[in-house]
């Protein structure tokens, strides 16, 4: 199946149904329903306090939703805690940098690879003959991680503490991170947020790659509308917590009801 950009698509790998979220009297989704296709870029827009980060929370576990379902490649879970879900293969960057600041972008991204190091960190501590083992994982994993920074075009950097770079590098090292994880399903929470206009260039430009290169499918939270058009396949829209829209960029950028929410007139 191709997308709006001629990508190819293909089955439903995730599939959000009729979730709902309150914290007290305080919804903050509602009956909300959406499916993410294999190997597309599917946005999800509205204004401040529409409920999107929410919506990323309850994918990857960190919320607890009161109604609804997720299915993920065909296992349906009411509740997964986070390393479930990045055990499933889902991966998440957040719009608050959460990087460790004085270490350096190699030993962030390595931290990336936990969740894939079978061995127990005694082995790694003590090294001798008898951890061989221990010792070609970790080349593998220094490996994956020497990719990923070549692919980000970070090598300058990987010696260098997260918190001497500039804001839009700390990003790409969040985006580094999250790959190191080889995750099936990436969750971008404002990957763009604060950057400038050749930063997000920049950022839209590897975000693709990774669609293309990895395969990986790609969920994004983002505020840029122009970034959002140029690079989705699909879009859904949220405000005040409800579904307002869902469709292809064009249909988006054209349904009255969007267009209200965005500019406070349907005109």
């Amino acid at each position: 199946m191709s997308s709006s950009s001629g990508r190819t698509v293909g089955e439903i790998v995730l599939d959000v149904r009729n979730i709902s979220l309150r914290f007290g009297g305080v919804k903050a989704l509602t009956d909300i329903s959406f499916d993410v296709r294999e190997h597309e870029v599917r946005s999800i827009i509205g204004p401040n306090g529409a409920g999107k980060s929410s919506m990323l929370n309850c994918i990857n576990g960190v919320y607890t939703p009161q109604e609804g379902r997720i299915t993920f490649r065909g296992q349906t879970f009411g509740h997964m805690n986070s390393r479930q879900v990045a055990e499933m293969g889902v991966a998440r960057t957040f719009q608050n940098l959460a990087l460790f600041k004085g270490m350096s972008v190699l030993d962030n991204i390595m931290s990336g690879r936990n969740l894939r190091m079978k061995s127990n960190l005694f082995q790694q501590a003590f090294r001798n003959p008898w951890w061989s083992r221990a010792d070609r994982e970790e080349i593998e994993h220094r490996e994956v991680v020497e990719r990923i920074i070549d692919f980000l075009e970070i090598q300058a950097y990987r010696k260098v503490p997260v918190g001497r770079l500039p804001y839009g590098l700390q990003k790409r090292v969040d985006l580094g991170r999250a790959l190191a994880m080889e995750p099936q399903v990436l969750l971008l929470d404002e990957p763009m947020a604060g950057m400038n206009l050749e930063e997000k260039q920049d950022m839209s430009r590897f975000i693709l790659d990774v669609n293309d290169e990895y395969g990986t499918t790609i969920v994004l939270i983002e505020h840029d509308m122009g970034v959002v058009m140029d690079i989705s396949d699909r879009v859904v829209v949220l405000d005040y917590g409800r579904k307002i829209g869902d469709g292809t960029p064009a249909e988006v950028r054209s349904n009255p009801e969007v267009i209200s929410a965005y500019l406070g007139t349907s005109h």
